[in-house]
């Protein structure tokens, strides 16, 4: 072989080899190029999930404000529709609201220089309340008694006003049952369990309190 066709030879190989490395540089570069675009994508598409939760966010909070006021709105027209039927001046100079909830249902307040200091209901029945001394009765009808004084306290028996006699007796703690008697009958039964009881005897009004104190006027 000729010195001429061994250096042809050579140069071929040469430059075969040269575009080998070539090639290979390019796809090196192309597949670094495509994973830095691949990874610049990556933010992009966080910064959008983002704001998409950010918008979301915004609309949930938005919904709850909304929400709230509703609610306030409904709260405040409630407050001004219960306002009381008609009021009296009870035995201590306090106030007392009476509301009617239905038949022979009320709800009588004990309300002070702006302040609630009681509340009970008579619902199918009359109850009573003793306001520390003060003792009051709210018939199933909606009327309202009270007086001063004039307690006995159990257990025992007395006689009270209207020519009735109780007998009262302790059942439990904050448990007292009274039996009203008259012409040597059991006229009603009393029970405080738990809170005052109150009666109207046919005009004569008594509480029967939880501590164990009995009085009656008419």
């Amino acid at each position: 072989m000729s010195s001429n066709t061994i250096a042809h030879t050579v140069r071929r190989r040469t430059l075969r080899v040269a575009a080998a490395v070539l090639i290979a540089a390019a796809g090196f570069s192309l597949t670094a190029c495509n994973d830095s675009d691949a990874n610049a994508s990556k933010p992009a598409a966080s910064a959008a999930s983002s704001s998409a939760d950010s918008s979301t966010g915004t609309k949930s909070s938005d919904a709850k404000a909304d929400t709230g006021a509703g609610t306030e709105d409904k709260a405040g027209a409630a407050d001004e529709a219960a306002s009381p039927d008609r009021t009296e001046t009870l035995a201590d100079g306090s106030t007392a609201e009476i509301y009617e909830l239905g038949d022979q249902h009320y709800r009588l307040k004990m309300v002070n220089d702006g302040d609630v200091l009681a509340t009970f209901e008579a619902n199918g029945e009359d109850a009573g309340l003793d306001a520390n001394g003060m003792y009051v009765v709210l018939t199933m009808g909606g009327e309202v008694q009270s007086w001063m004084g004039g307690e006995h306290q159990a257990p025992g028996t007395f006689e009270i006003a209207g020519d009735f006699t109780a007998k009262v007796t302790k059942v439990g703690e904050s448990h007292y049952r009274a039996q009203i008697i008259g012409n040597g009958d059991v006229m009603a039964t009393m029970e405080a369990n738990g809170h005052d009881a109150g009666l109207d005897a046919n005009g004569v009004y008594i509480v029967l309190s939880t501590r164990g104190a009995i009085s009656a006027h008419e």
